[in-house]
């Protein structure tokens, strides 16, 4: 009977282990099914239906707006009470101040809008416009407001790198805009970012690395493969890391090289050598035993040698402005020898004949052939002539 009861409670514990074991391998994979959410799903909008009763306490948060958003929400204020009085937030503006409240009244159902009513003030005080900041009322927006100012001490460097997030023409802030699906304003010391909540992630990141003198542009390019990525709903589940590209971190700058460089010497476990007092010296050379009047007589003697090389220095750089300097040897230009051009014969005689037919008075050509002329006629004519 014992040796049968202790069968069965062994049993009992291999069947606990067993379950234990199972449960095991299946809690990951039901912790992943809950961190999926399925396409397509929303959130349900909280109604008066879920909180009938109200609330039992007010609240009310407040915030300060600089001088120069004071028109604008004067302008804007109309808009601004009627889009809370939807949800029943009271708002006041006391221009005084420079304060906006913001507080729950008895009608009040959702306690999560006195929130939103927070964020929407301090969104208007950081020059957000209205039509972006109204967003925030929506269930699936949320905002963040990310403190640059005091990242970066150097105020020049500051401002370059605040402008390398903005980009050409804002081209980088509005291609981050399209990635992240996120309004991001650049104002001051401050990024105002207002959008989905994966979206508010990606901005932080890539606002913080920017200054921290990481360039935007990576940033952007990584964001781009993942929108790839999830496009694809086998690769949605794995790892990404292979697919991302790995930027290195070049350092370009140059360390600074001392000028004079310290030449570490040989260790010697004995101290260094006495230096030699001023009354050694004397007695090595001999000065020691002079008398007073000999020792006066020499220091004046090395005065008077260095004062005679000191006069020469100064003579030899005064002669130097009157040495005329040397002139370059005059060689003379030769003209180049025109280049000979071909002369057309044909062209000039026809020139010469269209000359001679122009003149006035003279006597019209009867025909172009001319009469063969005689050599004896000619001869005789040079002979009378002679």
């Amino acid at each position: 009977m014992a040796a049968h009861a202790e069968g069965s409670v062994r049993e009992r514990g291999d069947q606990k282990l067993n379950r234990n074991r199972t449960r095991a391998n299946q809690q990951p994979s039901d912790d992943l099914e809950l961190l999926t959410v399925p396409d397509g799903w929303k959130e349900p909008e909280f109604t008066w239906a879920d909180n009938p009763r109200g609330l039992l306490e007010e609240s009310s948060f407040a915030t300060l707006f600089p001088k120069y958003r004071e028109a604008y929400l004067k302008e804007c204020w109309p808009l601004v009470q009627k889009a809370l009085g939807e949800i029943f937030i009271n708002a006041s503006l006391d221009l005084i101040e420079g304060s906006i409240t913001v507080s729950t009244t008895k009608k009040t159902f959702d306690p999560y809008a006195i929130l939103r009513a927070r964020d929407l003030i301090k969104l208007l005080a950081r020059s957000v416009p209205f039509e972006q900041a109204v967003r925030i009322l929506q269930d699936d927006m949320a905002c963040d407001i990310i403190k640059i100012g005091t990242l970066v001490r150097n105020r020049e460097r500051f401002v370059k790198r605040r402008q390398r997030l903005i980009g050409p023409k804002g081209s980088t802030l509005k291609a981050l805009e399209l990635l992240s699906n996120c309004y991001v304003l650049v104002q001051g010391n401050t990024v105002s970012v207002l959008g989905p909540h994966s979206g508010l992630k990606e901005v932080r990141k890539v606002v913080l690395d920017t200054m921290k003198n990481i360039h935007p542009i990576y940033n952007i390019k990584t964001l781009m493969i993942k929108r790839e990525l999830a496009s694809d709903p086998e690769l949605r589940s794995q790892s990404w890391d292979r697919f991302l590209p790995k930027f290195k971190h070049k350092s370009l700058a140059k360390r600074q090289k001392p000028k004079k460089k310290k030449v570490k010497k040989e260790y010697t476990p004995f101290p260094p050598p006495q230096p030699e007092s001023k009354v050694d010296r004397e007695l090595a050379s001999g000065e020691f035993f002079l008398r007073e009047s000999e020792k006066r007589r020499r220091k004046l003697n090395e005065i008077k040698v260095k004062q005679a090389e000191a006069l020469s220095r100064k003579q030899d750089e005064r002669k130097k402005a009157f040495i005329p300097p040397r002139e370059k040897p005059a060689t003379k230009k030769t003209p180049k020898a025109p280049a000979e051009e071909k002369l057309d014969i044909q062209a000039i005689k026809d020139k010469v004949k269209k000359a001679k037919n122009k003149k006035l008075g003279a006597p019209p050509q009867l025909s172009s052939v001319t009469p063969p002329f005689d050599l004896e006629k000619k001869k005789k004519i040079t002979k009378n002539k002679s």
